[in-house]
């Protein structure tokens, strides 16, 4: 059952030893922010894709009583890693690390967790989906039923929900969307306005210099989000990550 008081920590490593292990017993879902370090235009900081899964766990734990593991704030970037400050770790990288978490969270008695990672992109995701698997089939079966239960997904699965309400329905990276949400998260860390900008890359070639496609680094119109927005985004996404902490207490 949910629960409405506000417990009394967030982080799962602001616990005691003793009070993590209570916590296991009690079985306690875990959500585990990944994010990214990633240009994300002129008008947005390059942590947008780590504060916005950060800011949806916290306000969910708020609301549940779940506990948000440390997060991760390195992801794979394609598309945006010739831009100056982008950060990007390889598959194997993300994945080892992912893994390890994750066996490590099982090990501790934490087997209801939730991966909620801010950036979306492909490999990124295969990456995490496939840290998470490997940990499932390793863990196997409990009293006949399966041991680990582990989610993984992007806000943005959900976020992208609101899409044809608020905004283009081609708007993506760093566009109204991601806009406003950070607007309503971290209005000090937005830069400017930003500048409307579309792109289109090659539907099958890897190419060297992807940026050359999308000089901005922008997919849509930044200059329509606004704070209402994003707060309308934020709180949809916390209403639906939610019912994932609770259907996996179920």
């Amino acid at each position: 059952m949910t629960n409405t008081n506000t417990p009394g920590h967030l982080w799962l490593d602001e616990l005691s030893t003793t009070e993590a292990a209570k916590a296991a017993i009690e079985g306690k879902v875990v959500i585990f922010p990944v994010g990214s370090v990633e240009e994300h235009g002129e008008h947005l900081p390059l942590c947008t894709d780590s504060i916005q899964p950060e800011y949806i766990a916290l306000e969910v734990a708020r609301k549940t009583g779940c506990l948000v593991a440390p997060p991760f704030r390195y992801g794979i970037i394609n598309a945006g890693r010739n831009f100056p400050g982008s950060l990007t770790i390889q598959f194997s990288t993300l994945f080892s690390v992912a893994k390890d978490i994750l066996s490590e969270l099982s090990r501790n008695g934490f087997n209801r967790i939730i991966i909620l990672s801010g950036h979306a992109g492909s490999s990124h995701m295969v990456a995490l989906r496939l840290a998470a698997q490997e940990v499932v089939y390793q863990n196997g079966e409990q009293n006949g039923k399966q041991r680990t239960r582990i989610m993984v997904l992007s806000d943005y699965d959900f976020a992208d929900e609101l899409t044809a309400e608020l905004a283009d329905p081609k708007d993506g990276h760093a566009g109204t969307i991601e806009t406003a949400r950070v607007m309503a998260i971290r209005p000090d860390l937005i830069k400017s306005k930003g500048i409307p900008s579309t792109y289109d890359m090659p539907r099958f070639e890897v190419v060297l210099h992807p940026e050359q496609y999308f000089p901005s680094g922008v997919h849509g119109d930044p200059t329509a989000a606004t704070t209402e927005k994003g707060q309308k985004i934020n709180a949809h996404i916390i209403a639906q990550v939610i019912k994932l902490v609770e259907e996996l207490e179920s």
